[in-house]
C-alpha cells in the first residue's frame, strides 16, 4: 500500500483547519444574543392592543 507524502498531510491539515475555523466563525456570528430583561424593560415600547366590545 503506498504511503502518503508529508506535504499531502500538511495540505490536508491546513485545508481541514481552515474549514473548521470558518465553520466556527460562521456559527459564532450567526447567533443573535438575547438582551437582558433590564434593557428590555427600560425601552418605551408601547403595544396597542385593540379590545373590541361587541
Amino acid at each position: 500500500m503506498p504511503q502518503m507524502a508529508p506535504i499531502k498531510w500538511l495540505s490536508l491539515f491546513i485545508i481541514f483547519s481552515i474549514t473548521f475555523i470558518l465553520f466556527n466563525i460562521m456559527n459564532y456570528y450567526n447567533i443573535f444574543p438575547i438582551m437582558p430583561k433590564s434593557l428590555v424593560e427600560n425601552k418605551s415600547v408601547k403595544n396597542n392592543y385593540m379590545n373590541w366590545k361587541w
